[in-house]
């Protein structure tokens, strides 16, 4: 694709104000990587039908603290994906090569604890197939496309000769615009689907690695754009031109790099989005806070920052009325406990 038509000039130029900040802060830097591996656990895991909301992903991963009425799998899934998203932070550290044994070993992170999928079988009917983690299909994988059709991914038997092609083709690619080529292998290794479950969260995972060995930030695919996303790795498929997905895929890019300098811009407050937390889970944060603690409604906002402020009277009030908190003293020097 033709860099004047393309959004890499776009990119690099988000990409050269952002490096003009550095080096960061150890905590915004901090800060900011866990908003990012929130945003990334939970849009890659949605997209895949975990039904975790934004907002207990968010609970999940900071707290450690559950919801009733979601599937231990869901969870599971979360704490996988944000423990190989921190191992891949640690690859780039020590600059890892990514050779087969990685990628197996990166889908065994992933996958700890999983021991079968769902997936279609004969007739369309959905069956459980067992699975074992950080290793190739032993059976043949297919998707239902958006349009209706079925599209087969490589037989197992050929895996791992296309695995070892992929990575040649990387080690051989290194001329390409870091963008383009993370793409290029998200789409190629897409095509191969080498394990049983979790190849499109692998696909993201390893196409982020290429990307941040670069210097970028990771691109991280919106949930709400799951069918159009979809609809470009199919196009890829009929076509053979992947200049669709390419731009997708740099649009998702270049909105988190947007996000990024407007933290650190100061245009937006806090590297991590507030409102993401229901009633319940805030109220269990300010619970907790106030463990064998007597605090003040200053020191309750400056522990919770993630609670607004106005939003923190009010569930002190609540949990008042329900006789789950006392308060003593008025007005600036009210301080409140759990009973």
């Amino acid at each position: 694709m033709d860099m004047v038509n393309t959004p890499f000039r776009k990119i690099d130029d988000l990409q050269a104000r952002i490096n003009s900040f550095r080096p960061f802060g150890k905590e915004l830097l901090a800060a900011w990587q866990e908003r990012l591996r929130i945003d990334w656990t939970y849009n890659s895991n949605a997209i895949e039908g975990n039904t975790l909301t934004y907002g207990e992903t968010a609970f999940f991963l900071r707290e450690g603290l559950t919801s009733e009425g979601k599937p231990l799998k869901d969870y599971v899934e979360a704490k996988n994906h944000a423990e190989a998203i921190d191992y891949l932070h640690e690859v780039v550290r020590i600059k890892r090569r990514m050779t087969e044994h990685f990628i197996r070993g990166l889908h065994g992170l992933l996958l700890r604890g999983v021991t079968s999928t769902v997936s279609l079988g004969a007739k369309g009917k959905l069956i459980q197939k067992p699975l074992t983690a950080g290793a190739y299909k032993v059976r043949p994988n297919h998707v239902l496309t958006l349009s209706g059709t079925i599209h087969h991914y490589t037989e197992p038997l050929h895996v791992s000769d296309e695995m070892q092609s992929l990575l040649t083709w990387l080690r051989a690619s290194t001329k390409l615009h870091p963008v383009e080529r993370a793409t290029l292998f998200h789409y190629r290794f897409v095509c191969i689907h080498p394990f049983d479950d979790g190849n499109g969260r692998m696909a993201r995972l390893l196409m982020n690695l290429l990307l941040l060995q670069a210097g970028y930030p990771p691109c991280v695919v919106r949930s709400r754009r799951r069918k159009e996303y979809l609809q470009c790795l199919e196009h890829a498929d009929v076509t053979g031109s992947t200049d669709r997905l390419l731009l997708f895929l740099a649009e998702e890019l270049a909105q988190t790099q947007e996000t990024m300098l407007a933290v650190l811009e100061g245009k937006s407050p806090s590297p991590v989005p507030e409102g993401t937390l229901n009633h319940s889970e805030r109220q269990t944060l300010i619970l907790n806070a106030l463990d064998e603690k007597t605090l003040a409604i200053r020191e309750l906002s400056s522990a919770l920052p993630m609670i607004k402020r106005p939003t923190l009277k009010s569930d002190l009030q609540i949990l008042r009325r329900t006789g789950r908190i006392g308060r003593k003293g008025k007005g600036k020097g009210a301080v409140y406990f759990r009973k």
